[in-house]
């Protein structure tokens, strides 16, 4: 990225001034947390922490978001898989549903890698003083520090917990006026040993070299994961106790013993062998012992006060970019607990803008937490999971959920927390073009599938025995390469996109040797719609089918987003041409006998019409071509489509259909699925049962899928910003779809596409006052309070709208 956008964006800040929250942000508790959904995250985008804050016994459990298992990817699971897709095309076009299904089957390969959990530190403090008094767990996301505060008989004890980015290590401060006694001992359930000594832990371990996800049902858990000390990523975790007086003792069992000490500083580091998705970690692996010490000396130097304020300084500079005010809330209301605030909010209705507000925010806090690892991104579960086989393998899943962990980036002026994406679609355009060549037969471009994991695999997953309605996918490519035309319209970084450019372009390239012709249109053959089936009129219910319209909206998407990125560049002239003819050529939309756009080919049943995918609806968001004022009748259909998907559905699909509503400037039904989104989920209502249509929010504010998945945040985020602004490369809409529960308020920071950084207040849902500042200046239409206004903005200036 060119140097020159920080260098505008600092002088945006200074200029405007540190945006000062309104009120904390801060996610408060009476008591410890018992379950996982309970407990506070925190994370400097490498390391996490999962901070449960007992009193007698206190768990961290630990992340390194680098700690997955597997090894780069070698071989082609099912050579020559395209010699099937002849056979495919066939029987659908022969309208053999049946057997196409069966066929499709034929372009399957191997699933995924697990992302590991790390280990669990434990501090003991014994039986000592059970009498526990003024209790209070905090997590203030302003700063990203969670802490503890108690008094046990007499000894009042403070924990503090932070990520610091700067230093690479996770801090934890204890204060204790009467003095501690405690032991450290540290737990993996990976093959590791631990040892103690010089007030510190070691931990040296591994990962499997191969694993299967818990949904593959052909072994039993305990059979899953396959190891080897000479193969697989190995990483060395180091636990230091730096006492200000009493004493730290190492014990033969590898636990530290903290003996009267009043003062005492946990330093925790942990560096693995993955030195990237085509390095073999052993044989080309990171010198991850010798990395781990070094950061562990070099923290150890500084004091507290100083680790402290190296973390703030940094996490600040990017959390204070944005301030977001919808009203105060009854103070007796945000008084109490965040988890019981939850509960009155979506129990018992009443009306919460500062928790809405800390909702958002909380977001924004996730993602600078967990995405700040060159070519690893934010998974499933973000930084955070504690099973050694996680739900879903807690990997990448590119039908929705990856690509929806970044629609805030851009909006809520994160936009650095993006490049982890563009450097993991790098990495994916490597292997996707031999994904392209053996399953698709395709020499030109790349391609990627359902599933990906930290090897940046690409191929479709399912053995040839998965359901092809999730084994077959394969435009996961297609749509995550629209977030680099994507991150160009909102930072104008011209750097960023002739370095891109090629992975777009190439992801084009795919779809129009992907496409095929058929009644005079392209379309795709074989497709699918992620994750739903259809109903053929002989009552067949199947997945696979030629003209998929979400593999279509995705592919007239990527194309319009290359051509215009081309156009940009001003480069490619005849590759222009080429993408506007196959655009042209694309099999349109169409709207169904019951006034719905249409998901498939023919117009026929949908076997769950409620379905928690609308991927058909791409188009809308977040694509661009589906719109209001250009194609009415098409965002009528989807209006449609939407209201017979219904308001009950998992965390990540309420997600996206707020910001679907949104784009359709639909305020009540956006606010009612928001509100959808905070339904109160208890932590221990689902064990050992599938709540997967659940959704909702736990009690520490992360979303429930369930179980818990990240993208539902992020979601939920970008929703909210959609109600408050939208905009493309010519137009800002100020209030879009602003929901009268939010008639007053404020933003700053905020971001539309076209370089611009908006503050606005408004009262009684119009729009009162606006400031934009514009990256590199330029022209836009306003549209706001019914008007529609043209402005000329100056470049690096607080430009002071008149309205």
């Amino acid at each position: 990225m060119k140097k020159t956008f920080f260098t505008i964006l600092l002088l945006y800040i200074v200029t405007m001034g540190v945006f000062a929250q309104d009120t904390p942000l801060t996610l408060h508790y009476n008591s410890p947390a018992t379950f996982f959904e309970e407990a506070l995250v925190i994370g400097n985008g490498n390391l996490g922490g999962i901070v449960y804050g007992g009193t007698r016994i206190d768990k961290i459990s630990l992340n390194d978001i680098t700690l997955w298992s597997g090894e780069p990817e070698k071989e082609v699971t099912t050579p020559d898989a395209y010699k099937a897709l002849p056979e495919i095309r066939q029987l659908l076009d022969q309208e053999d549903y049946k057997r196409a299904e069966e066929a499709n089957k034929q372009i399957q390969g191997h699933y995924s890698e697990n992302y590991q959990p790390l280990g669990q530190l434990t501090i003991d403090y014994g039986m000592e003083g059970e009498n526990i008094s003024d209790y209070k767990r905090t997590l203030d996301i302003s700063n990203a520090i969670a802490s503890t505060h108690y008094i046990k008989d007499r000894n009042e004890i403070t924990t503090e917990y932070f990520a610091s980015a700067p230093d690479s290590v996770l801090i934890i401060r204890i204060n204790a006026s009467e003095g501690i006694n405690a032991r450290l001992s540290f737990a993996s359930q990976l093959p590791c040993a631990i040892s103690a000594s010089n007030q510190e832990i070691v931990a040296d371990g591994y990962a499997a070299y191969h694993s299967f996800p818990n949904y593959y049902n052909d072994l039993p858990n305990d059979h899953k994961h396959f190891y080897d000390p000479e193969r697989g990523i190995h990483f060395r975790t180091i636990i230091k106790a730096i006492a200000q007086d009493g004493s730290i003792k190492a014990y033969p069992t590898g636990d530290l013993k903290i003996e009267d000490c009043h003062k005492v500083m946990l330093v925790i580091t942990n560096v693995t062998s993955f030195n990237g998705f085509d390095k073999d970690p052993i044989r080309e692996g990171k010198p991850y012992q010798a990395l781990a010490q070094q950061r562990i000396d070099k923290a150890s130097r500084l004091s507290y006060e100083n680790l402290k304020q190296r973390h703030t300084t940094d996490y600040k500079h990017y959390f204070d970019r944005v301030s977001l005010f919808l009203g105060k809330t009854d103070s007796q209301i945000a008084a109490l607990p965040t988890d019981e605030q939850l509960k009155q909010y979506s129990e018992k209705g009443i009306a919460n803008p500062e928790l809405e507000v800390l909702y958002f925010q909380f977001a924004r806090y996730l993602l600078i937490s967990c995405s700040r690892t060159k070519g690893v991104p934010a998974n499933l579960q973000g930084l955070w999971n504690e099973y050694l086989l996680p739900p879903w393998s807690s990997n990448y899943t590119t039908n929705i959920n990856l690509e929806e962990n970044y629609w805030a980036a851009e909006v809520t002026n994160l936009p650095e927390m993006h490049q982890p994406l563009f450097d993991f679609i790098e990495n994916l355009s490597k292997t996707g073009r031999v994904t392209a060549q053996n399953y698709y037969g395709i020499n030109q471009g790349w391609c990627l599938a359902h599933n990906s994991d930290i090897w940046a695999m690409t191929n479709p997953v399912g053995l040839r025995k998965g359901d092809p309605n999730w084994a077959n996918w394969n435009m996961g490519g297609t749509w995550m390469a629209t977030h680099i035309w994507e991150h160009y319209q909102f930072t104008q970084d011209i750097d960023f996109l002739k370095q891109y450019y090629p992975l777009l372009r190439d992801a084009a390239l795919f779809c129009m040797n992907w496409l095929v012709e058929k009644d005079g249109h392209l379309l795709t053959s074989p497709g699918t719609s992620p994750e739903n089936h259809y109903i053929t009129d002989d009552g067949f219910k199947g997945a696979t089918l030629y003209g998929s319209t979400s593999d279509l909206a995705m592919i007239k998407e990527c194309l319009l987003n290359a051509t215009e990125a081309a156009k940009t560049l001003n480069i490619d002239k005849d590759l222009q041409k080429q993408l506007t003819q196959t655009i042209s050529k694309l099999l349109p939309y169409r709207i169904g006998k019951d006034s719905k756009l249409q998901e498939w080919y023919h117009d026929w049943q949908d076997a769950e019409p409620t379905h928690r995918h609308q991927s058909h609806l791409f188009g809308l968001y977040p694509g661009h071509h589906i719109t209001m004022n250009e194609t009415p009748d098409l965002a009528k259909a989807a209006a449609k489509t939407l209201e017979i998907r219904g308001f009950n559905t998992t965390g990540w699909s309420a997600g996206w259909r707020v910001n679907l509503y949104a784009r359709l400037q639909d305020s009540t039904n956006a606010y009612k699925i928001f509100q959808k989104l905070l339904r109160y989920v208890s932590p221990d209502n689902y064990q050992g049962k599938d709540a997967r249509r659940g959704g909702g929010t736990y009690p520490n504010l992360l979303d429930a899928h369930s179980p818990f998945q990240i993208d539902g945040n992020f979601g939920g985020c970008a929703g909210m910003a959609e109600m408050i602004i939208q905009s493309s490369m010519t137009d800002i809409w100020l209030l879009p779809a602003l929901p009268t529960q939010w008639t007053d308020g404020e933003v700053k920071g905020i971001c539309a596409r076209g370089g611009f950084i908006v503050d606005m207040q408004w009262k009684g849902g119009k729009v009162t006052s606006l400031t934009i500042h514009a990256r590199q200046g330029g022209q836009t239409t306003l549209h706001y309070n019914g008007k529609n206004k043209r402005i000329k903005l100056k470049a690096n200036y607080p430009n002071i709208i008149n309205l």
